[in-house]
């Protein structure tokens, strides 16, 4: 293919003939370094906090699940400073990274991560930080991590990384500002994915339980077994082989705990109309429950079905098929802790925990009035559908990111 004028091939691809690759080793302040080699104690505001590999998310944020310290003598050795990358040198998630952010903590690294300081008149520390997220970086990643059967890169490797560096600095820092401005509107996008799903599960707890009514509803909920609501039948047949096998919609019981929550929005398995025939077909407003799964916990977890096509339920699944009940609505009450309590109280086995209909038929929960089952559900199934625009347009952004990225830290599109 042709190079387009004021452009030149190099090692990483084409950039532009004003811009040359450099080696990271060349751009730094000093040699990348590695972390204290110390155990994590529980966390205490008064030593440092610890960020291991598993505190760093793999979109680049110290999010740790539990935050814990470190206590050593020498800890302040290895604090992080504003401006410092630190790399994941081993194990499945070698090539990671981080740009520390002062406002996060004061961190003191672990020692499976690498610090590198990145010299400001030469490489804008957040321009790196974008760079190590694109696909050339992760290929690059791959080849130098494969040298012996865990995969692992040293910091004299990672000092050889190549990157494609404008000629200015001022060009770094507008690449780098634009890529922060479609961060940061990605960063507000998941705060309120978070606040708004934090939202739903408070109207969760107080709609499903009768401690909130809605507007024009009143009156004592009713106690019944699900066994009074309906009758229960099996799926069945559908192997993971046959799963994309023709274009009749299809329910595999292990998708219910990995694919599905509450109600089913979209299908993951299509089956042919032979492996339908000996499948089990569903009905609108059915409520499919998981009959197997790997602890008591989460066994029994059910999704409704309230579609008008033609579907199918696999092996393993039990189906509940309601004569006078809200499906939604069921879909949500039947997953919250109190019926999961029950369910899990009933699950049989150890390695395989199983459930079956006479245990599901005796669980019994609180139910409101038919009309007042649909209003609750219908304001949660609301709540769903803006969580649902939001995660799209979360994913959208994410998109344009990874567009942006590729032409900016290529060259292919310059900042005026």
């Amino acid at each position: 293919m042709e190079l387009k004028v004021g452009y030149k091939k190099t090692e990483v691809g084409v950039i532009p003939e004003d811009w040359d690759i450099y080696r990271l080793k060349d751009c730094l302040t000093s040699t990348p370094d590695y972390g204290i080699n110390a155990p994590a104690v529980p966390f205490s505001d008064k030593l440092p906090v610890y960020i291991r590999i598993t505190d760093i998310t793999e979109d680049g944020r110290f999010s740790p699940e539990n935050p814990v310290s470190v206590k050593r003598d020498d800890a302040d050795k290895y604090y992080l400073d504003k401006g410092d990358l630190v790399f994941a040198r081993t194990g499945a998630s070698v090539g990671k990274s981080y740009l520390y952010d002062p406002t996060d903590a004061k961190l003191v690294f672990a020692g499976f991560l690498i610090r590198v300081k990145p010299d400001p008149s030469k490489l804008v520390p957040s321009y790196l930080a974008a760079y190590v997220t694109t696909g050339s970086y992760w290929n690059w990643v791959r080849l130098m991590s494969m040298r012996s059967g865990q995969p692992g890169i040293n910091g004299n490797e990672y000092g050889q990384l190549s990157i494609p560096l404008p000629s200015t600095i001022a060009e770094q820092h507008a690449i780098a500002a634009a890529l922060s401005d479609v961060g940061a509107l990605l960063a507000k996008i998941g705060q309120l994915i978070t606040k708004k799903r934090d939202i739903k599960q408070a109207a969760m707890q107080q709609l499903l339980t009768g401690k909130k009514r809605l507007p024009g509803f009143s009156g004592v909920w009713e106690v019944k077994r699900l066994g009074e609501l309906g009758s229960f039948l099996k799926g069945s047949g559908v192997t993971k082989d046959q799963t994309l096998s023709g274009n009749l919609a299809c329910v595999r019981y292990g998708e219910i705990y990995t694919r599905h929550n509450d109600y089913i929005k979209a299908f993951h398995s299509w089956i042919s109309r032979d492996v339908a025939a000996t499948a089990t077909r569903i009905k609108y407003g059915d409520i499919l429950f998981a009959g197997s799964g790997e602890t008591k916990e989460e066994i029994g977890k059910c999704v409704a079905f309230v579609h008008d096509i033609e579907a199918y339920a696999g092996g393993d699944i039990v189906i509940l098929r309601p004569e006078k009940a809200d499906p939604l609505f069921l879909g949500y009450y039947l997953n919250t802790a109190p019926i999961n309590r029950q369910k899990a109280s009933r699950g049989q086995g150890d390695a395989v925990v199983h459930i079956g209909a006479s245990a599901l038929a005796a669980v019994e929960g609180r139910f409101p009035p038919n009309r007042e089952q649909t209003a609750i559900a219908a304001v949660l199934s609301d709540m769903d559908a803006e969580i649902a625009a939001l995660e799209a347009r979360r994913d959208k952004t994410r998109d344009l990111k990874q567009g942006m990225m590729q032409e900016l830290l290529t060259g292919r599109i310059r900042l005026v």
